[in-house]
């Protein structure tokens, strides 16, 4: 660690880039004792009722909503936001991870597949098909300065336009019927008999409650089952970047090759530029490339020791992303090849938060499963692991569905899974995945009238695979073998 408090992780077979971490320094004291407010009780408008209600329109819940829709339920969405997408779009985290496995597959399929065939062309920058899988040295270098190449392989690792994405997403929801609802902000579970049975939500309306048949949780932070009850974990790594917080931004007017050129080309230069950006910033990161040249993406200081659920360490990382935001234009400007006429285009409205609570399921991603990758029985979804040590990861259906708390399926980064997991099941493609696995069982479960933790698996299967998701024969073949064994 340096007298500044950044740790630099570096990379082995359970994280793919090496990242600078900032500890926090502004500890503060405990709140003041207020005591408390009595709420008096009341009746609350029931605005809409539906079968299947996705709380939160973030890469899961989109693609959960769209999946429910396809599979014939009647859907309502709700965001708390004005557009769909969540960290992928207002967290511009628009650096899409990997899609592919070590051998060039595409095994993120399904929603994402036809989100990447609807974008255009201009709003998504990547490695041409053909070199998916690639480990020809010169391809590969020129990729690992572009987010596409790891471990000496290019893979699929797409930059996106997020406001194409944004649009996209909208359209691709209301096409399917889906009943959207932007501006309103979940606050508790509807509960009856210990079961979820919808939500009761704020917005410039006051409140008001939808009732369902089945709900989702996408809130990316377990709000909804929390709330409702059910077990969660949420042990985390200190000084792991996959448990930090920050607020990304987009500086525009750069030449990106330029910046590649001299940090590729002039290693100590490079090296000395970063030594001096951490003295003169404090917190100091470098620029990622986006879908244009002339546009840089920063995600923005990674900083550990807070926590996703207090509004305090929230606020306090955004003020500190701000003000890294302005000091890191003026640096750049002086003395970054390709940014001397850099400019401010956005800071992301919504916070880079990477974890809170994960569920505790009937199941779980587990590393100790990742050596041998076998499909399991229950197969939702396929994940490329995280190094070319591993096979691709088996993510079973009991992920999605808690322990005892029926009424509810969870999808997205909170997932039940261990911390190891959690480092890749966090990311955009897995939230995908997730999503249309629990939108589509949530389908299941009304049609079928049962608790979504008695969907029948092959059902759910023939059903994902239908929406073309991905999954292996072991998964759809020889589920009996499979049981029996």
């Amino acid at each position: 660690m340096t007298n500044s408090g950044m740790i630099t992780t570096q990379r082995g077979d359970e994280r793919f880039l090496s990242s600078d971490l900032f500890e926090r320094k502004d500890q503060r004291d405990p709140r003041p004792d207020y005591g408390f407010v009595t709420e008096a009780q009341r009746q609350v408008l029931v605005y809409h009722r539906c079968d299947v209600l996705v709380v939160g329109g973030g890469p899961s819940g989109t693609a959960a909503a769209i999946a429910a829709a396809r599979a014939g339920a009647k859907v309502a969405l709700l965001e708390r936001y004005n557009h769909l997408g969540g960290l992928s779009t207002g967290g511009l985290v628009i650096w899409i991870d990997r899609m592919t496995d070590w051998e060039g597959k595409l095994v993120i399929r399904g929603f994402a597949e036809e989100v990447f065939s609807r974008l255009p062309a201009d709003a998504v920058a990547g490695p041409e098909r053909a070199d998916w899988g690639s480990q020809d040295p010169a391809k590969a270098a020129h990729w690992a300065q572009r987010t596409a190449s790891y471990h000496g392989i290019v893979t699929w690792s797409p930059t996106i336009d997020p406001e194409r994405l944004k649009l996209l997403s909208q359209e691709m929801v209301l096409e399917r019927g889906v009943k959207l609802i932007y501006h309103s902000w979940a606050a508790e579970p509807l509960m009856q008999d210990g079961k979820v049975t919808g939500v009761a939500f704020e917005s410039k309306e006051g409140r008001m409650a939808i009732q369902a048949k089945v709900v989702v949780d996408a809130t990316g932070d377990g709000d909804l089952f929390a709330r409702a009850g059910a077990a969660f974990s949420n042990d985390i790594e200190a000084a792991d970047v996959h448990h930090c917080m920050n607020t990304a931004w987009l500086f525009s007017g750069v030449d990106m090759n330029r910046w590649i050129d001299f940090k590729a080309g002039q290693p100590e230069a490079f090296s000395d530029f970063m030594a001096r950006g951490r003295e003169a910033c404090g917190l100091f990161e470098r620029p990622f490339v986006s879908w244009r040249n002339d546009i840089a993406l920063f995600m923005g200081p990674r900083q550990t020791g807070y926590s996703a659920l207090d509004v305090d360490d929230l606020t306090a990382v955004e003020v500190r992303s701000h003000r890294a935001m302005a000091k890191h234009l003026e640096f750049f400007r002086q003395h970054a090849p390709g940014f001397e006429d850099a400019y401010m285009i956005q800071s992301a409205p919504q916070i880079g938060v990477r974890h809170a609570r994960r569920l505790k399921g009937t199941d779980a991603v587990l590393r100790t499963r990742w050596p041998d990758g076998l499909p399991l029985h229950d197969e939702v979804a396929v994940s490329p692991a995280v190094s070319p040590k591993f096979p691709s990861v088996s993510v079973p259906y009991g992920a999605l569905v808690p322990e005892t708390l029926d009424g509810l399926l969870a999808c997205g980064r909170h997932i039940s899974c261990d911390r190891n997991s959690h480092g890749f099941m966090r990311e955009i493609p897995q939230c995908w995945l997730t999503g249309q696995a629990a939108g589509a069982a949530a389908a299941l479960a009304v049609a079928e009238k049962v608790q979504p933790r008695h969907v029948k698996i092959e059902a759910l299967q023939e059903t994902l695979l239908s929406q073309g998701t991905y999954l292996r024969p072991l998964a759809r073949k020889d589920r009996a073998q499979a049981l029996a064994g």
